[in-house]
């Protein structure tokens, strides 16, 4: 509903500024807009704090660019461009120490190599990021790609029951295989993007990966 009512927020002002009733400026109020409804949309589908922040970025730089302009921020963007870099390297930092404490306490646990492969939470930022998941166990998790491509390999894992994987891609790409007895259940929103789904049909075993999350502007894969 969301994503409809901003599909039709978006015609309609086209359709005055072609009406002549608005004076509609692309840099202005187009891409800033896809941002910030990009960056929201991130912010409500995320279960980890990681994604969280990455949604937080996505809107405060679509307001940054909604407000420069429209000349309320007088602001050099050779000034802002290493704000954003610090902010990365702040994310990066952050992400590491928490991998840190997780390996730290996870020591101390019987069989932490599987614990850590159940659950996967993958991010490409402009660049590519692949994995092989080995696991008995595997539970899911969250894949996120901006203007970057996400590999992910499960064809060595299994799940007992059902696992759920929330997967987001911006300008990126998404491929993940499955083992040929579960059964794959694509329930996402692409926009202006594609879902596929190349897999060989299942015998019943009651093995089922439910894909859901949103594509904006890309491509998700599912094969075997």
């Amino acid at each position: 509903m969301i994503i409809g009512l901003f599909v039709i927020g978006v015609g309609m002002m086209f359709l005055l500024d072609n009406l002549g009733w608005l004076d509609f400026d692309f840099r202005i109020h187009v891409f800033p807009t896809i941002l910030i409804a990009a960056g929201i949309l991130k912010v409500l589908q995320t279960r980890s704090q990681s994604g969280v922040v990455v949604g937080g970025i996505m809107v405060v730089v679509g307001c940054l660019f909604m407000l420069k302009e429209m000349g309320w921020l007088n602001i050099d963007w050779r000034t802002l461009w290493p704000v954003f870099m610090i902010a990365a390297g702040v994310a990066v930092v952050f992400k590491s120490n928490r991998r840190a404490e997780a390996s730290s306490t996870a020591f101390f646990t019987e069989n932490h190599k599987d614990s850590d492969d159940t659950l996967i939470n993958a991010t490409a930022i402009m660049g590519s990021f692949k994995r092989r998941i080995t696991t008995p166990e595997f539970r899911g998790g969250e894949i996120t790609a901006i203007m970057g491509g996400c590999d992910l390999d499960l064809r060595q894992s299994s799940i007992n029951g059902e696992a759920v994987l929330n997967v987001y891609a911006l300008f990126g790409g998404i491929t993940i295989k499955v083992p040929i007895d579960w059964t794959v259940v694509l329930d996402g929103t692409p926009i202006m993007g594609g879902f596929e789904e190349k897999t060989v049909p299942p015998t019943s075993t009651g093995k089922q990966l439910i894909v859901r999350g949103y594509v904006i502007m890309g491509g998700l894969e599912v094969r075997n």
